[in-house]
């Protein structure tokens, strides 16, 4: 009697079944292992960028010759306290130690008091409850002016960016606190010559450009509340300007400054 079964029909042992489902067990593990990696990196690096440093590029020239356009600058988040990650992107930032507060001189990178989504860099020139005027040109702080001594700016228009080569410069050595830094003012432009005495509220920052008639800054729009200064300047690490395409202006060319990386921002 012949048997029904067909010879070439193979039914498949647990052993075998397994060993095919093996393969697809190692991909998914080997997917989701990717996944964590990934996710741990892009956490670590925003986090970095929240409490540690963050980078910046200056797009404009209000801050000129401390800094010029296209200087990619370090900031360092946790000068004036370390804060809870996160915490000052929808509000003002929780601080788990200090905070300590900024010094006269300091250069500040915070969030825009008209426009909280827009990010400004100025320097520290008022505290709280200090007296702030202007008289033609001269900045006084506590009815004393800055202290300023006239220099060369030969070399500093070398590397200004070409759009601001025309105007009167006139060049200082300045000391704001504890901080000797280049300011310039336009000896052609009178709009910025005075500015009338006003008290710095609690809590708040007067803040002006070292490019002082190329800056709008508290003589224009306010003060900077504590809770909106996201740290302090510390370095450039790169420094590269690029013209806009659709520029109209001429004289604007590419500037690669490599003798600018390293340098320490007072």
């Amino acid at each position: 009697m012949e048997e029904n079964s067909n010879p070439e029909t193979v039914t498949p042992t647990p052993e075998v079944a397994a060993g095919a489902a093996q393969p697809l067990i190692n991909k998914k593990a080997k997917f989701i292992k990717e996944v964590k990696s990934f996710t741990l990196i892009i956490l670590s690096v925003l986090v970095f960028r929240s409490v540690l440093f963050e980078p910046f590029k200056i797009p404009s020239g209000s801050m000129i010759p401390t800094l010029l356009i296209g200087d990619f600058i370090l900031v360092n988040k946790f000068s004036y306290g370390f804060k809870v990650p996160f915490s000052d992107w929808f509000t003002d930032p929780v601080y788990l130690t200090g905070p300590s507060t900024p010094e006269r001189g300091d250069v500040i990178v915070f969030k825009y008091p008209k426009d909280t989504n827009l990010n400004y860099i100025k320097r520290v020139i008022g505290l709280p409850g200090d007296t702030i005027e202007v008289i033609d040109k001269v900045v006084y702080v506590n009815n004393k002016p800055i202290e300023t001594k006239d220099v060369d700016g030969k070399k500093i228009l070398e590397d200004m960016d070409d759009r601001y080569k025309s105007y009167q410069f006139r060049f200082m050595e300045t000391k704001t606190g504890d901080k000797t830094h280049i300011t310039q003012v336009d000896m052609g432009n009178d709009y910025f010559a005075n500015y009338y005495k006003f008290t710095v509220p609690k809590d708040n920052y007067f803040v002006m450009g070292d490019n002082r008639d190329f800056s709008a800054d508290s003589r224009r729009w306010g003060t900077v509340p504590f809770g909106h200064i996201k740290g302090k300047a510390v370095m450039i690490w790169f420094s590269l300007s690029v013209p806009w395409p659709w520029s109209e202006d001429e004289q604007e060319s590419w500037k690669f400054r490599p003798w600018r990386i390293g340098t320490i921002i007072h």
